[in-house]
């Protein structure tokens, strides 16, 4: 990646980390263990993969580099870490459409959000993504909102602003690495989650499905993401995220058969179309 400019580093990062992310309802729903259970090999098993990734790549800086986050790296990881409960809390308590139609407000949020504290105002284009896209996802899902519960919806709706706060702070402070900072985050959740457990035992399919999950859809993609904000805007990287709105209900569809309706087709068909121009017109530019 030394060769790529930034948006291209930017872009590539969040398109392959969101592409890891969209199995990740469908391992929920798979999984058989309660939902603080679940929290709790969320916040673990990723932590330590990548606490191990990074004294490997750090080595004794390790430190330093933690230490230099500041107050930014600190309200990041709160932010990542109460993110990181209310999407498990919802999406146990709504169905998987209402959640990341929830979450699918995300880009818009970080627009704002950046264009009133970084005074970043994202072009023309990009908003016109934001909204062509959002509408698209209020297509798809305007019955569903008659289905959901009120419960989940609300945690959906708190997970999006938290996507959109945590990559505005990550712009914020561009020239730091606050991958550190999601780790501690990821311990806050695994902590947070103890004293509400019952019992740690994996039993069954649960031996495999949790592990590959909280590696592939949760440490994985958590390392890309943090990463990708200090390359393009938050909205920009919170516009990859929609492609788990459509992708994310596939996945559900294709395993355990929950057919998406002909609004899911043709609306994220549009969402993917509307993705990759705006992608196209922002590569061509650099």
């Amino acid at each position: 990646m030394v060769n790529l400019s930034n948006q291209q580093k930017g872009s590539l990062l969040a398109f392959v980390g969101v592409m890891f992310i969209t199995p990740d309802s469908l391992f929920i729903r798979l999984s058989s263990i309660d939902t603080w259970e679940l929290l709790f090999y969320r916040g673990a098993i990723p932590s330590v993969v990548i606490l191990v990734a990074l004294i490997l790549f750090y080595k004794s800086n390790l430190i330093k580099v933690t230490l230099a986050m500041g107050l930014a790296g600190l309200f990041y990881a709160l932010t990542f870490s109460i993110t990181n409960i209310t999407f498990i809390v919802s999406i146990q308590n709504t169905n998987v459409a209402n959640t990341l139609v929830m979450i699918a407000t995300a880009p818009m949020l970080s627009a704002i959000l950046a264009a009133v504290f970084l005074k970043e105002n994202p072009d023309k284009n990009t908003w016109i993504a934001i909204l062509i896209t959002f509408l698209a996802v209020v297509y798809i899902f305007f019955d569903s909102f008659k289905l959901g519960n009120f419960f989940g919806d609300i945690f959906g709706l708190i997970t999006a602003l938290g996507l959109a706060i945590g990559a505005n702070i990550i712009r914020s402070v561009r020239d730091k690495d606050l991958v550190p900072a999601a780790v501690i985050g990821k311990f806050l959740v695994a902590i947070f989650a103890l004293f509400f457990v019952d019992n740690l035992l994996l039993q069954g399919r649960d031996n495999i499905i949790v592990p590959l999950m909280c590696i592939m859809c949760v440490g994985i993609p958590f390392v890309l993401v943090t990463i990708a904000p200090r390359f393009i805007t938050a909205a920009e990287v919170n516009l990859f995220f929609l492609l788990e709105t459509i992708i994310g209900p596939i996945w559900v569809w294709l395993i355990i058969k929950e057919q998406p309706s002909i609004e899911t087709i043709y609306g994220g068909i549009l969402i993917i179309i509307t993705i990759a121009v705006h992608s196209f017109h922002k590569l061509k530019k650099v």
